[in-house]
């Protein structure tokens, strides 16, 4: 596995990291609406899927930056930083009403990941299994679209105990509110190696990045 181990002694948020996994243990997580009228219709313009889309955007995103690709290795007692992270996509069956989690690797090169990513979901709706390989897949983050509802707040809850330091990120429907199309993105990261700085500053890179993919 491609990461390097973080010297806490040497760690920039040294004394943060010691209060937030030793003393106060807890995970910060906000929600925001975020305008993807552009990115729609970009979406549409290409006859590409909006979600794939988004979803390239967010791992784009996710892996600009240290913070975001933090995890911490319980069983050496390591923290340390992911070169990449991938995202864990989800499909749903409807005839069952289950999930089965998607693996798909995060390229930089958009037209690779768009296709593998499509692939990936079309394999797994051939099967109703849950096939969680959490262990297989230690730099995954969790990338889930709750698509039945525009919510206005989520909030994911995690054992104080366990630190587990990857995004958690979801996001619902887009709904038109003064004649822009806004969709409800929930950002969870666990407080030792984020704040509310880090956490607010995905929202603004996704916002940056749209703009960029649509060719703003």
């Amino acid at each position: 596995m491609d990461y390097k181990i973080i010297d806490r002694e040497q760690y920039y948020r040294k004394g943060v990291y010691r209060h937030f996994t030793e003393d106060c243990k807890c995970s910060t997580s906000m929600t925001a609406r975020i305008d993807v009228t552009d990115l729609v219709s970009r979406s549409k313009e290409t006859g590409t899927k909006f979600y794939l889309n988004f979803l390239y955007i967010l791992s784009k995103v996710l892996n600009s930056r240290d913070d975001y690709r933090m995890q911490y290795l319980w069983q050496s007692d390591e923290l340390v930083c992911y070169n990449v992270i991938n995202p864990t996509q989800y499909v749903f069956h409807e005839d069952t009403e289950t999930c089965t989690p998607v693996y798909t690797t995060y390229y930089e090169d958009y037209k690779k990941f768009y296709e593998n990513a499509a692939a990936d979901l079309e394999r797994a709706k051939t099967t109703r299994e849950y096939l969680l390989d959490a262990a297989g897949h230690p730099n995954w983050f969790d990338a889930s679209y709750i698509s039945w509802l525009s919510y206005d707040s989520l909030n994911i809850e995690l054992p104080d105990g366990y630190l587990y330091f990857l995004p958690i990120v979801n996001w619902g429907r887009y709904r038109e509110e003064g004649g822009r199309l806004m969709m409800p993105v929930t950002v969870r990261l666990n407080h030792a190696v984020a704040d509310g700085y880090l956490v607010a500053n995905v929202f603004r890179l996704i916002e940056t990045e749209i703009a960029a993919f649509c060719g703003e």
